[in-house]
């Protein structure tokens, strides 16, 4: 079965009755995690929205509520790191890491960076996404390691969406609107989908743009575990 992440990442705007209500509903649409991001002030002090996002970022001041939320609902949860000392905070938490398309491009160079060595030294599942296929990497076999074709564009057009060497990957991240394209990913194979979630396309949540609200997730997820019953 396709492991699906509902990506709430900065659309909690750091609001704990929010993200308890996005938790639950995640569960209740069917999703097997939810995700998070953790930065640094200075990583977004140029965004103008860089207040709200700062409050978004899983800290120490928020990890144990965040963790206390997933527990009660019973529901995974993870985060992307984006520096370092975040993967020390996380690590007691998360069974998995997920590294951002831009923290990822060295891998496909063969080469690393202290992030990507700091992920890979925990021995735990580290997902990374990409939009070149990752196949002829040397991490490309690496076990340890699960690929997810992205656009990394905020929105994408369903137009931009090449899946002809989607099964590269291991699953697929999603930034179209339309939830035929992450739909689409899942019949052709993917073992991960990734989709961004909100619980209002009518606020002004930073990433509503590339966000589906819970009734759309719900149909996504209803559809892709019907898809699944197809006999292979």
């Amino acid at each position: 079965m396709t492991f699906i992440v509902s990506e709430i990442g900065v659309n909690w705007d750091g609001d704990f009755e929010l993200v308890n209500e996005m938790i639950h509903k995640s569960k209740e649409c069917g999703c097997d995690a939810v995700k998070f991001q953790s930065f640094t002030y200075d990583m977004i002090k140029d965004h103008p929205e860089h207040e709200r996002l700062a409050k978004s970022s899983i800290s120490k001041h928020n990890i144990d509520e965040i963790n206390n939320i997933a527990k009660s609902v019973g529901i995974e949860w993870f985060c992307t790191p984006m520096y370092e000392d975040s993967v020390e905070l996380l690590e007691p938490y998360v069974n998995r890491f997920k590294i951002r398309e831009k923290d990822g491009r060295s891998l496909l160079n063969n080469t690393s960076s202290s992030l990507i060595e700091r992920v890979l030294k925990s021995e735990k599942q580290v997902i990374i996404s990409s939009q070149t296929s990752p196949k002829d990497c040397k991490y490309y076999n690496k076990q340890q390691i699960k690929w997810l074709f992205c656009i990394p564009k905020y929105p994408c057009d369903i137009s931009e969406l090449d899946f002809g060497n989607i099964r590269d990957f291991d699953g697929y991240s999603n930034h179209c609107p339309e939830i035929i394209a992450p739909l689409k990913a899942s019949m052709l194979g993917s073992e991960i989908l990734e989709v961004h979630v909100t619980l209002d396309k009518s606020k002004q949540f930073v990433d509503n743009n590339v966000s589906f609200d819970f009734k759309e997730l719900k149909t996504l997820v209803s559809f892709i575990r019907l898809s699944e019953k197809f006999p292979t």
